[in-house]
């Protein structure tokens, strides 16, 4: 039995006191989800995340996955096929790549250092948005986007001929805050 007094005079708290790495916790909850079977939405957003954990690689979402408000230089391990909405905005992406190659719903990339949508996916299920980023082209953006594309504030402004010529959209195109 650890006594009171021993703790407040021992030099080093006991490691029952050491707090876990967000790592763990963030590969404990991806097994929990996986144990699950992967349904419902995967929140790994607001984790101060530099990169995506492996376990993520072969994964498919069966809802939503939320891996926005971090530090991702990198989409590098992210699932493969998510059914719902994947949102990675407000990070420090530069590039796409490691994107699942077909999402559900909506991908929300907006607010990172995107300079290329390189990596982007084929098929966007609703909605694409990339705006407030650095691109200064749309090759490699969808060819497919069920729902809206927006692409507003970039360091191009970029025209609806211009993204319709490279993606076919089925609903409107925003670039009108350019």
């Amino acid at each position: 039995m650890i006594k009171l007094k021993d703790i407040l005079l021992e030099g080093k708290p006991p490691s029952i006191f050491i707090p876990r790495r967000i790592e763990d916790r963030v590969e404990r909850l991806i097994k929990q989800y996986i144990r699950n079977g992967s349904k419902g939405d995967l929140d790994l957003s607001d984790l101060k995340l530099t990169v995506l954990p492996d376990i993520l690689k072969n994964v498919n979402v069966g809802g939503n996955f939320y891996c926005g408000n971090n530090k991702l230089t990198s989409l590098t391990n992210a699932p493969k096929f998510v059914s719902g909405f994947f949102l990675c905005n407000y990070n420090k992406l530069t590039t796409l790549e490691g994107s699942p190659s077909s999402v559900g719903g909506s991908f929300y990339c907006r607010n990172n250092n995107l300079t290329s949508l390189e990596g982007a996916p084929k098929s966007v299920g609703l909605d694409f948005d990339c705006s407030n980023n650095k691109l200064t082209s749309l090759e490699f953006a969808p060819k497919t986007v069920n729902g809206h594309f927006f692409c507003y504030q970039n360091s191009v402004k970029f025209t609806e001929d211009q993204v319709r010529a490279v993606s076919d959209v089925k609903g409107g195109v925003g670039v009108w805050l350019n």
